[in-house]
């Protein structure tokens, strides 16, 4: 009996085990910017988290620069800005879970110009669009069926920081709804500032200044994109222009400044562009990506209390990372390298969050936002 059971035991270990290495299947979504042969647009492929190996299901065309993409929480729609200017910057597709393509719905107006960024809230009923030419924000209502409404509202931020040849004039670069969706984040690099709303999804206005309406960062340094810690208690934002990360302490839609740390390794003295930033699902580590001449993912530890600590930098096989993604296991960290028309694969090391190249690439024109959607 006794040996029946260790049997039995090993048995389901070793199934765990097999199960464990083989991973789990994620779709992974892609906006680029357009090439000149308009073949590439969204993209969607296969994510394996076990193996980091990839299968390409549907491509996406038609649209101009569907550069930023978001997935609503039912993961039954995709909302892409199209960052050309003013027009059409919105659109609104359906989404097949069992194929993994995208049905075009409709578009509508970004509320603005050069639209660069956009979220859904969690009960799909506003899609927000962050425009950093023209300096505003927009909330578009949704129809049930997931397509854009006609109701809209548009904010224009105004003002201005010391940068005069960047910051002359607002420009918001992302909207984030905090983790329990009563707030909208809007980092605007062109006046150093968070611009925090309180959002109510009754009202024909969802939008209104919160108490205090912002948080400014350091002058100079251009607010570029902000996010969240797994425990809702702290949030992080990347500053393009100077090259730095800003910690902060959040509750009910107060961000506090606790720390600002520069991502430039000693010495560096090349152009910089910090652009994206992520925590790990374990909110463990920090990761934040840079551009310019720099090109690499910087990493920071994360203590109990929200405070980072520079823990190292990946530099191998970055080309303009203008956006990462950390699959949801933790075990990947992929990079969009937009001028280097791939996207690579980096195994992550979970105890100490440092990057490992896999020497795995996924080809793909122009890649500047990528996405996980679980796939049942």
């Amino acid at each position: 009996m006794k040996i029946t059971l260790i049997c039995l035991l090993l048995t389901m270990t070793s199934v765990a085990m097999a199960q464990t290495s083989k991973g789990k299947d994620y779709y992974l979504l892609v906006g680029t910017y357009t090439n000149e042969a308009k073949t590439n647009g969204i993209h969607v492929y296969t994510f394996n988290t076990g193996t980091g190996d990839f299968q390409e299901k549907s491509i996406t065309t038609g649209i101009t620069n569907p550069s930023y993409i978001a997935i609503s929480k039912d993961r039954k729609n995709v909302y892409s800005v199209s960052e050309a200017g003013q027009g059409k910057g919105v659109n609104a597709y359906a989404f097949d879970l069992a194929t993994g393509k995208l049905t075009f719905l409709n578009s509508g107006s970004a509320g603005g110009n050069g639209p660069c960024y956009i979220s859904v809230d969690d009960k799909k009923q506003w899609v927000f669009t962050g425009n950093y030419g023209g300096g505003s924000l927009s909330a578009t209502r949704l129809n049930p069926d997931g397509s854009l409404g006609s109701q809209i509202q548009v904010i224009q931020h105004e003002g201005s920081s010391v940068n005069k040849s960047r910051q002359d004039k607002p420009h918001v670069h992302a909207v984030v709804l905090s983790p329990d969706n009563k707030f909208l984040m809007v980092p605007d690099l062109g006046t150093d500032k968070v611009n925090v709303y309180r959002f109510d999804p009754a009202k024909s206005e969802p939008l209104a200044p919160a108490t205090p309406a912002f948080a400014t960062a350091n002058p100079g340094g251009g607010p570029r994109h902000l996010a969240f810690h797994p425990n809702g208690k702290h949030a992080y934002l990347v500053l393009e222009i100077d090259g730095a990360v800003t910690a902060f302490d959040y509750k009910d839609g107060q961000l506090k400044p606790t720390q600002t740390l520069t991502m430039l390794a000693s010495g560096f003295s090349g152009k910089v562009g910090a652009a994206d930033i992520h925590v790990s699902p374990d909110g463990k580590f920090l990761y934040a990506s840079n551009r310019g001449e720099a090109n690499e993912i910087v990493i920071y530890s994360i203590d109990k209390n929200g405070r980072i600590t520079y823990a190292g930098r990946q530099g191998q096989g970055i080309d303009t990372p203008r956006n990462f993604a950390i699959d949801p296991t933790g075990n990947f960290l992929l990079v969009g390298n937009q001028n280097g028309n791939n996207i690579a694969i980096f195994e992550r090391d979970k105890n100490t969050g440092m990057l490992k190249p896999t020497g795995k690439t996924i080809p793909v024109d122009k890649p500047v936002c990528l996405k996980f959607v679980e796939m049942r």
